[in-house]
């Protein structure tokens, strides 16, 4: 259990620093606090996507390369990389609402992936799935020897 809360404070660290970085990103697109970004993304330069891309792909594969030196079997990896990436996905929302307050709701639109095209959607969604994946890996947890 002790591995798994530090891969959450993984997520929760990871996550802060995505925060901090898309809100420059967004101080530099002249997008305001309150803006969802879904108006901006048709508006960036095509290289600047291309960019963004691959730090999407980092992003993955630090998840990736975490699950796989700290997992012991394909389940435990599999486990330990979603358990990573809902805590990253969750908290990243909660980085952006503490730093400057977005999204201001959950039905307010992102743009939450752009690999392998553009995945725009509430935020309810992202938030909705990370916490039932925490919870359902939580009562696996408890309940089994993972």
């Amino acid at each position: 259990m002790e591995k798994f809360l530090l891969l959450a404070l993984f997520g929760i660290c990871m996550a802060h620093f995505e925060g901090v970085t898309v809100v420059y990103l967004r101080r530099v697109l002249g997008i305001t606090n309150s803006q969802s970004n879904k108006e901006f993304f048709k508006k960036i330069d095509k290289n600047y996507i291309l960019i963004e891309k691959t730090r999407e792909i980092a992003t993955i594969l630090i998840l990736v390369i975490l699950a796989l030196l700290v997992g012991e079997k394909w389940l435990d990896m599999m486990v330990v990389f979603l358990w990573t990436f809902a805590f990253w996905d969750l908290f990243y929302y909660l980085s952006l609402y503490i730093l400057i307050r977005w999204p201001p709701n959950f039905t307010t639109v992102d743009v939450l992936f752009l690999i392998p095209r553009p995945w725009i959607a509430p935020v309810w969604i992202p938030i909705g799935i990370s916490s039932i994946t925490i919870i359902i890996i939580t009562i696996l947890l408890l309940t089994s020897n993972l």
